[in-house]
Parts: C-alpha cells; structure tokens; sequence
C-alpha cells in the first residue's frame, strides 16, 4: 500500500478512537480570554489577578534554588512545608493534621482534586456535585469511571437545598464535593450549613471532598468554616487548598490536601505516579514565607476594598448586584440590560463594550441560563476603574 494510503488509513482509525471525554471542549475561560485579547477587552473573565505577588515570596524562591535546592524533594512534600501548613490549620481551624501522614503538597488544586477522585472514586460510583461548579469536577468522577450526580443550588442566593443533597445519596454515593467560598457565586457556607451537612453524612460513609481554595477570601467580618473545624466532617474530609489563590502566584500552580492518614495514604499511591511531587525551590519559598502571617490574615480586607470598589462602580449601571460574601468573584444579574442569553451576551459585552464576563451556565451541565454572569475583581484598582468607565455606558 503507497505511503499517502497508509496514512491516511492510520488517520482514519485515530479519528474512531472513542474519546474519555465526549462531552468536553474547549472551556468557555479559553475562549473568553482569547476574544478579549483579540477584541481588546478589559479582561474579567478568568480567575487569576493581574498584580504581582509580594517580591519577598519571590526573594525566598530565589534564595531557595540559589542554595541548590533544585533537585527532587520528597514525593508528599518537603517537610518545613508541611509543617507549615500543619501549623496553619492548626492555629485556624483548631483541628492538628500530622504533617507527615496527613498533609500533601501539590501541583495546585485542581491536581489535588483529580487526584483525590482518582485515589477513592471506582467505576459506579457516584459523586455528589453542587451545582454551579468549578468545570473541573464533573470531568474528573467521569476520568474515574465515576458518575456525576447533579444537585443544584437554590438559584438566586446560591444556599445549598440540604433536602435535595439529602435525597441525592443512595448506596452507590461514594463521595460530595462542596466550595466555599464558592465559584463562581460567591457564596459562603456557615456554621450551620457545614453542621447539618456533617448531620446529613452522620449515618453514612460518603467522603467529603472540601474544596477551599478561597479559605482567606471572606468578607464583612464573616468566618471561614472550613471542614476542618467540624471532627466529624475531617474525619472523612479531603481539605483542598491552594497557595496560588492566597498569594497572587496562580501561576505556580502549588497547592495542598489535608485528610486523615488512611485516606492520605490512598490519595498519595495516585499522586506519586500523577505528578510525583512539586518544584522543590517553591516549596521551600512557601516554607520560609509563611512564617509571616500577614500576608494571609490580611488578605480579606485586601479584597474587601476591591470588592466594594467595583460593587460601588457597578451601582451606576443597569445590573442588578448578588451578593458576594467571599472568594474574588461578583455576579450580576443582566435582565435588565439585555434580553440575550449568558453567553451571547459574555460575547457582545465583550466586543462592543470591552469587558469580558464569564456566564454562569457554563458551570451547569444543563447550560441553565438564569440571566447571570460573573466578574473577577483580582486585578488592579486601576484594571477595575477601566473596566467599570466602560460599564457605565450601560
């Protein structure tokens, strides 16, 4: 058979092979971000801030890789680190994790979460969502074998239904994910809602997948109740943070899981042939770094001032304004500037008034379009300023 034949018969078989992943493209944060570029847009789509993080994190870094600290580090983590981290949840939370069998450094969160569904998720199971949600989970229980179970929460103000979680669990459940703070609605979970998800598991052995990434983002003097608060929700809970999220570096891509030793144990067996481990230097940068409290500690009040700053701005135009009660994310409500759908309105926002926006049904399956989408407010005051100037042209 000639070359070209052969060829393009190969072709031919690549093209029937069956996808992992049918359903997923490319994800509407790639394409927002790329027509902002090229429509020259103000952009607040994607999640991550446009200032850079403080120069002494990045000192410690560079002191790092020049005392040679350039070479594999221990598959879970360098120690100081974990230590660190340990001491962090501890001093928060008040709940010790050892940092030796319960604490690991990660290549970011969403490594994390991957991960933890891999470690803990088999064929048939199903896996609690709480949608709308980070685009990653459903992916991640189907790369599993696993199936999605889609729960919605209340439309409007976000507050998860816990009757309709509570119905959700059968047999086969295996595991919830839950955010809070919450992408993309900003929502923060209370002490009353971590209580009556731990009274709903109680009598179950459903896994807890927290993830909060956002932990150091609440606002009006509200409190962060991670999992790790409540013993009987750490006890069968993965804690997913991230220091790219706390310290302005997403770029790093480093995060951690906290967990018990049992369920670290089967959470490391998947991560040391995911990715091994994490860039030695960084890790040591983190360490040193962290013995400042500050930076985290402040960090609500940091994003308190961006937040109000481009809710009072928004207050000129025609959007109706949700609540934000944590994370670095604002929604609005657009019925009363467009009568076109998220998404076509995302992209005329974006090519006739220069902002991109990211709507809200891209994080349900079922593209539920409530006339909604959401800002990222982690720029600059003066990115804000530029983008609301344009904004109050509606």
């Amino acid at each position: 058979m000639p070359l070209q034949e052969t060829t393009t018969s190969n072709l031919a078989r690549i093209r029937l092979f069956k996808s992992r992943l049918p359903n997923v493209g490319t994800t509407i944060f790639t394409v927002m971000s790329a027509l902002a570029a090229e429509k020259g847009a103000v952009n607040l789509g994607q999640g991550f801030p446009d200032f850079d993080c403080d120069p002494k994190l990045v000192d410690a870094v560079t002191d790092a890789m020049k005392r040679g600290l350039n070479q594999y580090p221990p598959m879970a983590g360098v120690p100081i680190l974990r230590d660190a981290v340990a001491a962090k949840l501890a001093r928060l939370y008040g709940h010790r994790y050892d940092a030796g069998s319960e604490i690991t450094i990660t290549a970011g969160a969403t490594q994390a979460i991957l991960t933890i569904i891999l470690a803990v998720v088999h064929p048939g199971d199903e896996v609690i969502v709480l949608e709308p949600c980070y685009d990653s989970y459903v992916p991640n229980i189907e790369l599993a074998g696993g199936t999605p179970v889609r729960v919605p929460l209340t439309p409007g103000t976000f507050r998860p239904d816990f009757d309709k979680i509570a119905g959700a669990i059968t047999p086969k459940t295996r595991a919830i994910i839950i955010n809070s703070p919450h992408n993309p609605s900003g929502t923060v979970w209370t002490e009353a809602d971590m209580l009556r998800l731990q009274d709903i598991l109680a009598p179950t052995d459903v896994l807890l997948i927290s993830d909060e990434v956002y932990e150091h983002m609440v606002f009006d003097g509200r409190l962060h109740v991670s999992a790790a608060r409540l013993p009987a929700l750490a006890a069968r809970g993965f804690i997913v943070s991230s220091f790219g999220k706390t310290y302005h570096v997403t770029g790093w891509k480093v995060g951690y899981v906290a967990a018990p030793a049992a369920l670290t144990a089967e959470f490391r067996k998947v991560h040391q042939f995911n990715v091994f481990t994490v860039n030695t230097p960084v890790q040591y940068g983190l360490a040193a770094y962290m013995a400042d409290e500050r930076p985290y500690l402040d960090l609500p009040a940091f994003y308190q001032h961006k937040r109000d700053l481009f809710r009072r701005g928004l207050a000129n135009t025609r959007f109706k304004l949700l609540p934000c009660e944590g994370s670095y994310f604002q929604c609005v409500d657009i019925s009363e500037v467009s009568d076109l759908g998220e998404a076509e309105f995302c992209k005329w926002l974006a090519t006739g008034i220069g902002v991109a926006a990211i709507p809200l049904s891209a994080f349900y399956g079922n593209g539920f379009d409530q006339r909604v989408v959401r800002f990222c407010f982690a720029k600059k005051d003066e990115t804000l300023q530029a983008a609301l100037e344009r904004l109050a042209r509606l």
